[in-house]
């Protein structure tokens, strides 16, 4: 099948109006009796036919000069445009006749079945654009396209097939034409720049945001656009995979979630999370917010070994304590009936093998590209294994499943990756009593997919529009789409960020694991861990509940007051600006709450700085403490003028007591004699009468 070069084409573009002028022209001549060409020199100039050809096109034709051209062979203009582009690019001295004829795809017939199956992948790959620009949509654009189809379907006897058929399921797409699609789309004028009166001096001006500065989640596609290719997958025969979905499959996915955005926070329940998955909840369920979507909290429960209902229980608790509300509580394991049925498909589709190479020799067949030895087994017996597999009569170690990929492609993560692993009690591999325990699943099944074949899957099954990860699962973009591709299922948009990355530390959970378990630190929430729990407990504040002082909150503003008021912004110190949304009353008629939002960007300078406390977790209170302020114990400067009425001038508020104001954790350790500059209020020592169950503080001094 012949395929336009590179040269060729630039020569069509370059001399587009003489180019096709001889294309029409050799048609013509093709209809008439006479069904030969003559290839003719008249001085220094070749000419096809009566038309002059272009300088670059004369050298190969130099040894047509004086032949005959037999027009039979020659069915259509995307073979004349075959003939012209093969003759500019090869010289008289490589010219050879049976090239000739095969570059013109001579010989070769397509059916009409075949070009419309090419017309629906074109309208495919386009169709974003299409459902944009309707009728509108370029018509050099759409010649493009069908000159391309032509060109590539080689000889068939009419070029009109491919244009009557794109241009009848372009109808079947948009409907009849309107008055709107006929409109010329109204150019916009440039606007003419602005004239600027030099100054003298040198003015810097600091450049607009961006669109995704301001808004950071402004970079993701609507979910309705989901149909452009997301990767193409190489095959090491030359084979190419562009995944995408249909236009049937975005309609019943969009049918089903509204058009909604739909992430998904998917942790492993195999420890306790670190402040990386602070910035993945941030990703996952701020796109979810931003969009007015959901966001799933997804346990990944695919490893019964490493999983325990400890960790469960924390996820569910430090996820609502960062402030985020799951819109479901989903697990990967409610999909486990789903996932075995598509295996078993897979496997029927050839597009899956029963392996039992050890993982010593996976690993050394990987390395070598080599196939296993059992790649190939029949279809039947494979079927036949994996229920056996299912079953418990297969011992663990001695089977997998594993996806027949490409072992000699150039990403390792096509070397037929595992699909299914066995995973049975020691004991026993027959009775269903004795098969691992799941801590969600319970004891049902002995086999448990892998992540590589579950988390794509799961993906789609729970419509998913925006599947992101790190950039190490980048990699696994291939295998990702293989997989939906091979199982016709949805395909959600992937996108990959960067993982948080901190010094003098470890982040991965299989080393925070074995410190915890080797007690090299005090357990999961140790405050020298990076993970939540120990941020929480050293006193980094992650919440989305702060207190103020009730003198930093206004109703009404003024322009000599710098606290928060409705609609004002002050910075949080050490933290964001805020801005007063919304002011909460209680049934008194006083303020119970303010709500507010944030700046991350600290674009916002407000004059304005507040001190503040954090909840320390959603529905706990922070560290009550005592506190004891102490003014002038008499009014009068000199009270004993006053004689028998001094007593009378004893100050009312000369000390005043706070028996519940709010602290930050770390003073819960503060014991007789520690001194604290608590911020924007004044210096405070530890009282006698303070206790670990009660503390109290006397302010010893005002800050002016």
């Amino acid at each position: 099948m012949w395929k336009a070069d590179e040269k060729g084409r630039q020569i069509g573009h370059a001399n587009s109006s003489s180019y096709h002028d001889m294309v029409s022209d050799f048609e013509h001549m093709s209809t008439q009796e006479d069904t030969t060409l003559d290839v003719a020199c008249k001085g220094h100039d070749i000419y096809l036919g009566q038309r002059q050809l272009d300088p670059y096109v004369m050298q190969g034709m130099e040894p047509l000069m004086g032949m005959k051209i037999n027009l039979d062979m020659i069915k259509g203009s995307a073979q004349v445009e075959s003939a012209l582009s093969f003759l500019a690019n090869v010289g008289p001295e490589k010219f050879q006749w049976s090239a000739f004829e095969e570059a013109c795809g001579v010989g070769i017939e397509v059916t009409i079945e075949e070009i419309e199956a090419i017309v629906s992948v074109v309208l495919e790959e386009n169709m974003a654009a299409i459902l944009e620009q309707r009728y509108r949509i370029n018509g050099t654009y759409r010649i493009i396209m069908i000159m391309l189809l032509a060109m590539t379907i080689g000889n068939h006897k009419s070029d009109r097939g491919p244009k009557e058929l794109f241009d009848k399921k372009l109808q079947g797409i948009l409907g009849d034409r309107t008055a709107a699609d006929d409109e010329k789309p109204v150019k916009k004028k440039k606007e003419k720049p602005a004239k600027v009166e030099e100054k003298p001096a040198a003015v810097v001006a600091s450049a607009s945001p961006t669109e995704e500065e301001l808004n950071p989640y402004s970079i993701f596609p609507r979910p309705e656009e989901n149909m452009k290719v997301h990767t193409e997958i190489f095959f090491s025969d030359g084979t190419i995979w562009r995944a995408h979905n249909t236009k049937d499959k975005l309609e019943k996915h969009l049918k089903i979630t509204g058009g909604k955005v739909y992430t998904r926070f998917p942790p492993e329940p195999n420890g306790y999370l670190h402040i990386g998955h602070a910035k993945a909840m941030f990703i996952d369920f701020g796109l979810a917010k931003d969009r007015d979507g959901c966001c799933y909290l997804r346990f990944d429960d695919t490893n019964p070994e490493a999983e325990k209902q400890e960790y469960i229980d924390h996820i569910q608790e430090i996820v609502e304590w960062m402030g985020w509300k799951p819109f479901k509580v989903t697990y990967s394991s409610d999909y486990f009936q789903e996932l075995y049925d598509l295996a078993v498909e897979l496997i029927r589709n050839g597009r899956a093998y029963v392996d039992h190479q050890t993982p010593e020799e996976i690993k050394e067949y990987r390395e070598k590209m080599m196939n296993s030895p059992w790649r190939d087994r029949p279809i039947a017996e494979s079927l036949k294994l994996f229920d056996e597999m299912r079953c418990g009569l297969i011992d663990e170690g001695k089977a997998t499943l594993r996806m027949k990929q490409d072992m000699q492609s150039d990403n390792k993560n096509m070397y037929d990756l595992i699909a299914y692993r066995i995973k049975a009690s020691e004991s026993t591999y027959v009775s269903i009593a004795f098969f691992a325990p799941h801590p969600h699943a319970g004891d049902k099944w002995c086999i448990y997919p892998s992540y590589d074949y579950t988390h794509c899957i799961v993906d789609s099954l729970e419509n998913i529009t925006h599947s992101l990860c790190t950039l190490e699962f980048e990699i696994r973009r291939p295998s990702y789409y293989w997989l939906l591709q091979a199982l016709d299922l949805y395909q959600p948009y992937v996108w990959e960020y960067s993982r948080l990355n901190i010094s003098n530390t470890v982040m991965s959970k299989r080393k925070l694991n074995r410190l915890v378990t080797e007690k090299w630190v005090d357990g999961w929430d140790d405050p020298r861990l990076m993970t939540l729990a120990g941020l929480r407990r050293r006193g980094v504040p992650f919440t989305k509940v702060i207190y103020i002082e009730q003198s930093d909150f206004r109703t009404k503003d003024s322009k000599d007051y710098y606290g928060l008021a409705p609609g004002k912004s002050v910075l949080l110190r050490y933290a964001f600006p805020i801005k007063c949304t919304e002011v909460v009353y209680d049934d008194s008629g006083d303020v119970a709450e303010i709500h507010a939002e944030y700046d991350p960007s600290k674009k916002t300078k407000p004059k304005g700085v507040l001190h503040w406390v954090a909840q320390p977790s959603p529905g706990v209170d922070p560290l009550k403490v005592e506190v004891r302020l102490f003014d002038k114990l008499f009014m009068s400067e000199n009270p004993v003028e006053l004689e028998d009425k001094w007593l009378s001038d004893l100050n009312p508020h000369s000390k005043e007591v706070i028996p519940e104001a709010y602290a930050v954790p770390s003073l819960a350790s503060a014991v007789l004699g520690d001194n604290f500059q608590f911020e924007r209020l004044g210096y405070f020592a530890v009282d006698l009468e303070s206790r670990p169950e009660k503390l109290v503080f006397n302010r010893t001094l005002k800050v002016k």
